[in-house]
């Protein structure tokens, strides 16, 4: 099965794409294009799939840069290929050669590019990381390597939609303790439940910090099994594991 890739024109000309399941080598829960290098999948259809990846980028599979992800604002600038997977969760880079990549299996994989200026970024944002402005903190990290914010464009690519984000009343009033008008991404749910809109939430957030361009694919994870990971889904069918989705970017070649 031929890989499956999602792109968008905002991020034009470069190469860049969000990755479905579909078209890999993992099996079981896993089956398909499980890029997760923590996961407990087979180390090496892991290794066959991120490969993939990087052939589909135009990089060597070392030059596929990501990070250990951890919920946070912190983003690494990246000067030049390496192995090395410094707890963060975005990356920024001016450097041809390289992609940048993020895992994610409900939260929000963004990818960035100002294509005038020649730096791209990619960030994991769940709530906690986009409430915690790990959006803006690559812009600001982007603007460091001479990006222009207003023309930057980032696009959300799938995660969990608001129909499939189930919360509870804490949930609701710790963002609500933040910012009342933050009551704009929930819906009455049933059974005293909310609704959370994450890629709204998103998409706020990027507008708010002044970017050129902000769109959200509108492909969800936890309704879609086919084409896309779960956390959630998984966690609902009481499975032992998922699979990571990978979403990456890069300037091109060095040659």
């Amino acid at each position: 099965m031929t890989l499956d890739i999602i792109t968008s024109d905002a991020l034009s000309p470069l190469r860049h794409g969000f990755f479905t399941r579909q078209g890999g080598a993992s099996s079981g829960v896993f089956e398909g294009l499980n890029c997760g290098i923590g996961s407990s999948d087979q180390h090496e259809a892991v290794h066959i799939n991120r490969s993939r990846v990087a052939a589909a980028m135009g990089v060597d599979v070392d030059a596929l840069m990501g990070v250990y992800q951890i919920h946070s604002p912190d983003v690494v600038t990246v000067t030049e290929a390496n192995t090395d997977r410094p707890k963060a969760d975005a990356l920024v880079t001016a450097t041809p050669g390289v992609a940048l990549s993020v895992l994610s299996a409900d939260c929000q994989p963004v990818l960035f590019a100002d294509a005038d200026a020649g730096v791209i970024g990619a960030a994991h944002a769940g709530w906690k990381g986009a409430l915690g402005g790990v959006l803006e903190a690559t812009l600001d990290a982007m603007e460091a390597l001479g990006a222009k914010r207003e023309n930057i464009h980032a696009v959300i690519g799938p995660c969990i939609s608001q129909r499939a984000y189930e919360v509870g009343e804490e949930f609701f009033e710790d963002f609500i303790a933040q910012d009342r008008d933050f009551a704009r991404f929930f819906a009455n749910g049933q059974d005293g439940k909310y609704q959370f809109d994450l890629p709204a939430l998103g998409l706020h957030r990027l507008r708010q910090a002044g970017v050129g361009h902000a769109e959200w694919t509108r492909h969800c994870t936890y309704s879609d099994p086919a084409r896309f990971y779960s956390y959630r889904r998984t966690t609902h069918n009481k499975e032992a594991d998922y699979g990571r989705l990978i979403a990456a970017i890069t300037l091109g070649s060095t040659v």
